[in-house]
Formats: C-alpha cells, sequence, structure tokens
C-alpha cells in the first residue's frame, strides 16, 4: 500500500486511471527531495465526470439501510489498524511528518472512522404539532446529495477522511480534491482503504488536480450541494463566494492565530511544556498552533528561559528517526517564507532568542519577543516553526491582546484556578479554547471550527448531521382541508 506508483491515478466511478490532463502533478518526500510519483492531471472534463458518477451512486446509496452502509466503515477501521505501520511511512515519505506526528494522525483518524460508524444511525426524524385541526407535520433528515470536499497538506490522512467518511455514512456521495502536495495521503490512499472495504464504485471519486487546470469547476458544477473546504482564509474566501454565487452552502474550516495565555498563577513548569507542544508540532504547520504565548510579567522572566531552554532541545531532521521532534516543512516556498517572516520582524526591532535556520526544507526553530504593539506579525498565521512571545500586565491585557486578531480557532489558558480560567476563556472570541492544556486538539463529537477568519460552520458529532444532511417537511392532512376560494 505504500507503493506511490501503484496510488497515483485518478479514481472516478470505481476505476484507477491516469488524468487526461497535458501536464504531471509531481509527488516529492520534502525531507529527502526524491521523486515519489506523478499523477497525470485530472481536467475539467473529470471533474464532471466525477460528480456525474456520485449524483448517480448517490440515489441507491441513500436507499441503503444505513446499518449496511456502516459496516463499510467497520471494515474500513480494521483496514487501517491492519496497515498502520504502512500509512505511517506513508505520511513519513509524503508530508514530512515525524513518527509522532504520523502516530497522532493516525489515531485521530481511527477515532473519526469509529465515529462514522455512528454517524450512519444518528439523523432523527421529527413530527411536529400543527395549528391546523388534522394535519401532521413531519420532519425528515435526509441527505444532502453529493459533497465535495478540498482538503489541506498538514493532516492529510486525517482531515481527508474527516470529512468523506461522514458524508458517506450520512448517505451521500463525494468527490474529493487533495492538496497537490499530499495527493496520495489527502486522496488515493483514502479512496484505497474505502475500496477494499466495500464502498460501491462512484461514491467516492478523487481528483487529483490543480486550480490552474481546472479553475472554479470543482465548486461551480451543479452536482455537488455543499463544499466541505480546509485551508487558508485567503483560499476559504473564495470557495465562500463561489458558493454563495451558486446556491451552495460552504463548510470552512480556515486557518488560526492561536494564543495560549500563562497568568500569574500558572504551574510554569507545565505551561512551557504545553506551549512548545502547541507552536512546535508537526513543524508549526498545525491551524490550531499556538501562534502566540501571552505571558504575564510577573513569570515573563522564568517563562521565558524556561521555553526557550526547552526549544533548543528539539532536535530536528529526518522525519523517519523517531528520535526527530521537527521534520521539514511541506516545500521550499513555505520554508523560505517563514524563514524571511524571521528576518522581517527582526529588521523591524523585534528580539530573536532564538534565530531558526533553513536548510533545505528543515527550518530550526525561532523564538522571538520584543515587537511593536502595531508589528503585523502579531495578526497572522505563522505555518512555520516560530515561537512568539508576548508580556502582558493582568488579565484585561490579555484578553485584550488575545482578541487583537481577525482569527478565532483555538486557544489555551494556563492558571491555578480553573474558574478563573474559564471567566477569561469565554471572553476569547474563538470557537474552541482549552484551561491548562495546549492549543492543539480535535475529538469525534465536540464541535470543531473557528470564529471569525477561522471559518464558518462546524464539523464533528452531531455538527456533521447539520453539515451534511438537510431538513424536509412533509404534511399530511387526515380528513380535508377548507379553502377559501
Amino acid at each position: 500500500m505504500s507503493h506511490f506508483t501503484d496510488l497515483a491515478h485518478q479514481y472516478i466511478d470505481g476505476e484507477w486511471k491516469p488524468g487526461s490532463g497535458s501536464w504531471d502533478i509531481i509527488d516529492f518526500n520534502p525531507y529527502t527531495g526524491e521523486k515519489l510519483a506523478s499523477i497525470t492531471i485530472a481536467t475539467a472534463g473529470e471533474v464532471d465526470l466525477a460528480y456525474r458518477a456520485a449524483e448517480r451512486a448517490q440515489a441507491t446509496w441513500a436507499e441503503t439501510n444505513p446499518y449496511t452502509r456502516r459496516l463499510v466503515f467497520e471494515r474500513a477501521l480494521r483496514i487501517v489498524e491492519d496497515r498502520e505501520a504502512e500509512i505511517s511511512e506513508t505520511i513519513v515519505a509524503e508530508l514530512g511528518g515525524t513518527r509522532l506526528k504520523a502516530a497522532f494522525e493516525l489515531h485521530l483518524a481511527k477515532e473519526f472512522l469509529r465515529e462514522a460508524v455512528q454517524l450512519a444511525l444518528r439523523p432523527e426524524g421529527r413530527i411536529l404539532p400543527s395549528p391546523v385541526d388534522g394535519k401532521e407535520n413531519r420532519v425528515y433528515r435526509v441527505p444532502v446529495g453529493v459533497v465535495g470536499v478540498i482538503s489541506p497538506f498538514n493532516f492529510p490522512f486525517l482531515l481527508s477522511i474527516k470529512s468523506v467518511a461522514p458524508a458517506l455514512a450520512l448517505g451521500n456521495a463525494v468527490v474529493l480534491k487533495p492538496h497537490q502536495n499530499t495527493p496520495i495521503c489527502g486522496g488515493t490512499l483514502v479512496a484505497k482503504v474505502l475500496e477494499e472495504a466495500g464502498l460501491p464504485a462512484g461514491l467516492l471519486n478523487v481528483v487529483v488536480t490543480d486550480i490552474a487546470e481546472i479553475g472554479d469547476a470543482l465548486l461551480t458544477h451543479p452536482v455537488p450541494k455543499v463544499i466541505s473546504f480546509t485551508g487558508s482564509d485567503r483560499v476559504g474566501r473564495h470557495v465562500a463566494t463561489v458558493c454563495a454565487q451558486n446556491f451552495k452552502q460552504a463548510v470552512l474550516e480556515l486557518g488560526g492565530n492561536s494564543a495560549l495565555i500563562v497568568l500569574d498563577d500558572a504551574d510554569v513548569d507545565y505551561a512551557v511544556d504545553a506551549a512548545v507542544f502547541s507552536r512546535f508540532v508537526h513543524q508549526g504547520q498545525v491551524c490550531m498552533a499556538a501562534n502566540r504565548v501571552l505571558v504575564d510579567r510577573s513569570v515573563e522572566t522564568e517563562f521565558t528561559e524556561k521555553f526557550v531552554a526547552k526549544v533548543k532541545t528539539l532536535s530536528v531532521g529526518d522525519p523517519a528517526d523517531p528520535a526527530t521532534h521537527i521534520g521539514p516543512l511541506i516545500n521550499s516556498q513555505q520554508a523560505e517564507a517563514v524563514s524571511s517572516l524571521v528576518d522581517q520582524a527582526v529588521a523591524a526591532g523585534a528580539t530573536a532568542l532564538l534565530h531558526g535556520t533553513v536548510d533545505g526544507n528543515l527550518v530550526s526553530p525561532s523564538v522571538l519577543t520584543g515587537f511593536a504593539p502595531d508589528s503585523p506579525l502579531l495578526g497572522q498565521e505563522i505555518f512555520g516553526p516560530v515561537a512568539l512571545i508576548i508580556p502582558f500586565d493582568g488579565e484585561e491585557e490579555a484578553v485584550r491582546i488575545a482578541n487583537d486578531t481577525p482569527y478565532g480557532l483555538s486557544g489555551a489558558v494556563h492558571t491555578g484556578d480553573v474558574e478563573r480560567g474559564v471567566r477569561i476563556a469565554k471572553r476569547i472570541h474563538t470557537g474552541m479554547i482549552h484551561i491548562n492544556d495546549g492549543t492543539v486538539h480535535d475529538e469525534p463529537i465536540v464541535p470543531f471550527g473557528g470564529e471569525k477568519r477561522s471559518g464558518i460552520g462546524r464539523l464533528n458529532g452531531e455538527s456533521m448531521v447539520e453539515a451534511f444532511t438537510t431538513q424536509k417537511w412533509i404534511s399530511i392532512q387526515h380528513g380535508r382541508s377548507r379553502f377559501p376560494f
């Protein structure tokens, strides 16, 4: 299964075949630079074939007993468990994930497959009262039909499964477009697992392609009713706009600029551990990462010394080595962008307590402090191993700084007084926030999503039913209505 070339195809209507485009997407190992596979790109014509196949297959699938549908996800879970070692190798090779990161991604992917088994039985109809005598109001929960899923490069296997499996479990068909840098983990590997688990042909289609080739064809096509997109807020804004113009629902899971707040009564050593993990897991390429570490001035010196000391112990290098904490960024553009952000910040007056270096796609950690309050770096998402330490005086200022960003995805508050932490958490404009923990969390049944530019809508648990089904009112008049003419 880890043979990349076997999975280097489009998967449309149950068939594995090359795209008909005039160029190839090359899949590279971001650490070694080795070419893993090349995939001839899908055209807008193939996007149409994929959506039409999904539309044809969906009607029968929606009529299939949900107890039968759920068996597919039980088998898929077993396949992932059986092939965990192989899938882990694929994550390490294709996206430069460390062993720890691959294990974390697979653990969550399995949890979401377990939840997909449950979701097949989740939709419930209702009977509602009517002001009209003799009328029975039934409200049915029905699949939306076809869902388009666009997944990112950072947790591609997990974040594809996270939308694909629930959408299918709830009776829909799916067309999945993985990120160009992770076409296997985010696309064809998911299709292979579900194909082997017995998912009927046509219900999941994978198109490996690029906006340069297909434009907005994935979004404007008349078949899909919902688009589930995970990625940057810049692209998310475009997706939302095009979906609105075409009367489609968009579920958007976008970037973040989360604050981890260390109050004056926090356990400093524990807060350091939480902050280092929350900033540097998967090289900082995590939407929920603790982009900004806010520290009360009374503990700033102690925290900063311990934080820098711990960051210095992180091993940067080959992600296949179990001792590595920080592997490569996904590509050279990202590596250059992150390193130039650090250089710009220092040129603008910030202090580099650690100044990372770049070696190929490996970027070693930077720790910056001493920003001007209007520094542009404080308001943006940094998708790399760069920590910003920002001191504050008292909790009012902590809340103000934490909210001073266009994003609102995750966050954390460290304090010796849990209820004090909750009071502050309630005042932070964010979709998710954690007391005395890290900022990087996802669980199968809690509503996952962001405020402001961090997205629209929620995923997980009940929110999946909300996202991937619609409600239909059917009324029955027992007896006869009286019409006024």
